[in-house]
């Protein structure tokens, strides 16, 4: 899981020792050697009533929540490494938010892979959620992609510890959250999500992953907590 050394490397036959030292040294080349801590920031509230992304800007209640995450990951005082945001105008406004008490310097990234969508039919049903099976089949793909590209154990070159911060949707946090620990990802809908709440991941060299918390919003006060 999370990209195993074995899976990276061609297999060769055991009975050929020559082939077989030669692929050990390859397999022990191709093992991770640090923990990356991954930091999934939801996008704050938003105007729900937008018809189009552009329209769907944050509330002021929502940049309110994208200061507080802001002040929260800067109180962490963690080594941070980059910061990614979903190219959707509530994600890039909240990362802009949350910024501005990071680290001028923090590498900024931006992918469509992670936009918000319907990752995989929910189970059960949800009787108030109801989208085109269309959707199931266009944004399931993408987001297992971004899943794939983001969540994986850190690579062979990497030495130090990395703390990355992703800024997204709930969807996909739940569903990178699921497909993380190995669960059914269509029980993704069952869990429950704040907004600019933070999920963090950890990822250890040698594939296992932890959840260290899921939808932490406590840091904000009780009139700023929405879902």
């Amino acid at each position: 899981m999370l990209r195993d050394p074995k899976s990276l490397v061609k297999p060769v036959d055991p009975n050929n020792s020559k082939l077989q030292n030669e692929y050990n040294k390859q397999i022990e080349e191709k093992k991770s050697r640090a923990t990356r801590h991954i930091f999934l920031i939801r996008h704050g509230q938003y105007n729900l009533n937008g018809e189009t992304d552009e329209e769907r800007k944050l509330t002021e209640l929502g940049r309110r929540q994208a200061l507080l995450t802001g002040e929260r990951l800067s109180l962490l005082n963690y080594p941070w490494t980059s910061i990614t945001q979903s190219t959707m105008t509530r994600a890039m406004e909240t990362c802009s938010l949350i910024q501005k008490h990071l680290p001028a310097n923090l590498p900024l990234y931006s992918s469509d892979l992670l936009r918000e969508g319907a990752p995989v039919p929910p189970d059960p049903p949800n009787k108030h959620w109801k989208p085109e099976l269309y959707q199931f089949y266009r944004d399931g793909a993408r987001i297992e992609a971004a899943f794939r590209k983001f969540i994986h154990r850190a690579p062979p070159e990497q030495k130090e510890n990395s703390y990355e911060i992703i800024v997204c949707h709930g969807n996909v946090i739940r569903y990178f959250v699921m497909r993380t620990l190995q669960l059914t990802p269509e029980a993704w809908l069952r869990l429950g999500i704040d907004h600019a709440s933070i999920t963090a991941l950890s990822i250890y060299p040698n594939g296992r992953a932890s959840l260290r918390s899921f939808s932490n919003s406590g840091f904000m006060p009780p009139d700023a907590i929405s879902s």
